[in-house]
This record gives structure tokens, sequence and C-alpha cells, in this order.
């Protein structure tokens, strides 16, 4: 499930193979809702909730970032469990996270999406 905060947007439950597709068609609708209404749309996703994962988190965020990037914004992850830092840095791309970090990250996030 996908909350949206303001410019944050926070993931609770579990994102795995199983789901991960209709996470990311709900985030990319998120993502998207800032470009049409021309605000500033999201700048954070916040992992605090995730309650289980496997590496389709990770491909999850790659993809999120990509979009971002493309349109030229950008976003921070805020909360990430330690297994997908452990995932990423297996897989190479844990300088590709951009902005992760744990609880001061977020709250130094949240201050700035204000």
């Amino acid at each position: 499930m996908i909350k949206r905060e303001g410019t944050r947007l926070a993931l609770s439950g579990p994102v795995t193979l199983a789901n991960v597709a209709a996470v990311l068609a709900e985030g990319r609708r998120h993502l998207d809702e800032g470009r049409r209404r021309q605000d500033e749309g999201v700048r954070v996703i916040d992992l605090a909730g995730v309650t289980e994962m496997d590496s389709a988190l990770l491909a999850l965020l790659l993809a999120w970032l990509r979009d971002a990037r493309r349109r030229e914004r950008s976003l921070e992850i805020a909360n990430p469990p330690e297994s997908l830092r452990t995932i990423a840095r297996l897989y190479g791309v844990d300088s590709l996270l951009t902005g992760v970090g744990g609880p001061a990250a977020a709250e130094s996030a949240t201050a700035r999406s204000r």
C-alpha cells in the first residue's frame, strides 16, 4: 500500500515479486500526479512501513528513480531496510540509491518536504 503525504510517498506492507507490478503502477500514478498538477511532486520515498521485501523492492526503486531522472526530478529514499542496502551492495547499485538513509535522513527529508 502507498500513502502520499505531501511530497512523501510512504510504502507499507510487503513489496515482493508477488505484488511489485501493482506497487510500481500505483507509485507511478502518484509520481505523475505532481507533474500533472504542476506542483513540487513526490520527493521522498519512505520505506519505514515495509514489512517484507525481496529484490523486487530494489527493482521498483530503480524504476522510480529512472522515471524521476527522466523528468529532471530527484527522489530520496528514507528508512531503507538493511536487507535492501545489502542487496543493493551485492548487485553493485548502492550508489544509485541516492539519499538512502535511516531515521536522520527521514527527519531531514520530512523537514524539506514541508
